[in-house]
């Protein structure tokens, strides 16, 4: 391997470009022509401008990826998070021009791409899943009956969504029909797949994953972590190990994960998503997520593992350079997004100038951003400009690392969302691990700026 092409922008392109850099690899990085003076593009040894600022134009533009990637002679493929990078048919294109795809197989990515279908894998693997109908809802079942099968409430989903997207909840008989039309359509509109499902709504659920390895023969975890802090289902704080988690549950999440990835004959980082419920101390199947997910880094932490670095390893050697018992756990790790957002104005984005920008630095402190000062926040992609990241040896002490390098951290020209972390990480329910992942719409007030 001596070309890697990172079909990706932002934070994670370079964090990429720094693994591939330290292994011997040379690097393309894809821009816009809006990102042609980036961090992300200045990272690289070599930067493609393959579209206009828009995402469809650019980011999303197959065809003119794949031929960035041959033009220049490049090995592989490297998507990132976002963009492409559950996309089985690029996977597919990619592998069609006789490219190396760093991730798992098409026929993975579209199985677990696909909601029902990833569920009744899981079901087959042994993952726990919650109570739900056979598959994809047929048109001409009886709805009204297998919802009352499973109980109220429970949510409608559609097999294609994501993102939050093509979700309903229900709370009673009445609304069922008229919800799954509604979702039905929304599916098709938005996913081009109007097939849903129904599944058990779990009452102040908490948002627990588990990472996984495969190289297609061997398969392994990397702990587990938890995400139960979001708003309107995007992740705004994550932990490492998942706290206050039973014993007999942490297990049964990471091995049923491990067998899930076995059951796809998987290939390369994915993450297997559960529901877990305090009440009943039960976990159940959510989604897998076959690529390198935003919060890669707290597992990184507490591990010691580079796992871009491991992609890579997989993509190029098709073997995993780990076993189980190569891992071991140290420590807590918590990641904060810190986003362009004005949490004043009900979060509106706040592209600009960034005038001045000043991390926080020292022992168990990190900061993955594809900005800097007199980098241009556009209105284009994502308002994520950096994760800050903290290590410590307990939770608690990673929660007060994490305040202070809050506080030690300076941003001007636009907006961010630092203030509502700090809020968020004094809460008394964030200490306690009584917060949930539908938490701060519970409590409004949580999201006003100090």
């Amino acid at each position: 391997m001596k070309k890697l092409l990172i079909a990706n922008r932002g934070e994670i392109a370079v964090r990429i470009a720094r693994t591939a850099r330290e292994m011997g690899i040379e690097t393309f990085v894809v821009a816009s022509e809006a990102d042609v003076e980036s961090l992300a593009a200045r990272s690289a040894d070599h930067v493609v401008v393959v579209g206009p600022a828009p995402a469809t134009a650019s980011y999303l533009n197959q065809d003119a990826i794949v031929a960035a990637a041959v033009d220049n002679g490049c090995d592989a493929v490297h998507p990132g998070y976002g963009f492409l990078s559950e996309n089985a048919d690029f996977a597919r294109k990619v592998a069609d021009a006789g490219l190396i795809w760093v991730g798992p197989r098409a026929d993975a990515i579209a199985m677990m791409g696909n909601k029902s279908l990833a569920r009744e894998s899981a079901r087959v693997a042994g993952v726990p899943v919650l109570r739900g109908s056979d598959g994809p809802l047929d048109p001409a079942a009886d709805a009204v009956e297998i919802a009352r099968g499973i109980g109220y409430p429970l949510v409608i989903k559609a097999s294609a969504g994501g993102g939050g997207r093509g979700i309903r909840f229900v709370h009673s008989e009445g609304k069922l029909l008229e919800s799954i039309e509604q979702t039905r359509g929304e599916a098709a509109a938005v996913f081009g797949d109007p097939t849903v499902y129904l599944e058990r709504f779990v009452q102040h659920a908490r948002h627990v994953e588990v990472q996984v390895l495969g190289d297609g023969t061997n398969f392994i975890h990397l702990g587990d972590r938890d995400c139960s802090m979001q708003r309107r289902s995007q992740k705004v704080i994550e932990e490492a190990p998942a706290p206050d988690l039973p014993d007999h549950v942490r297990q049964r999440i990471r091995e049923s994960s491990v067998e899930l990835a076995r059951e796809c004959g998987y290939s390369g980082a994915g993450t297997v998503e559960f529901l877990y419920d305090p009440v009943n101390h039960e976990a159940a199947f959510i989604e897998m997520n076959t690529r390198i997910q935003v919060e890669h880094p707290i597992t990184e932490q507490i591990t010691g593992v580079d796992l871009i670095r491991e992609q890579l390893q997989i993509a190029f050697t098709g073997a995993m350079s780990l076993r189980q018992d190569d891992i071991a756990f140290n420590g807590h790790a918590i990641e904060c997004r810190v986003n362009a957002e004005d949490p004043e104005h009900h979060f509106f984005p706040s592209p600009g100038l960034i005038t001045a920008m000043d991390w926080p630095a020292g022992e168990g402190i990190r900061v993955d951003t594809g900005v800097e000062a007199g980098s241009t926040v556009t209105p284009y992609y994502d308002s994520l400009l950096a994760k800050l990241i903290v290590h410590a040896d307990t939770r608690e002490a990673a929660i007060e690392a994490m305040l202070t390098a809050l506080d030690e951290t300076h941003i001007e020209g636009v907006k961010t969302t630092i203030p509502v972390h700090k809020k968020l990480l004094r809460r008394p329910e964030f200490a306690a691990v009584t917060h949930h992942s539908k938490f701060l719409e519970t409590v409004p007030d949580l999201m006003e700026a100090q």
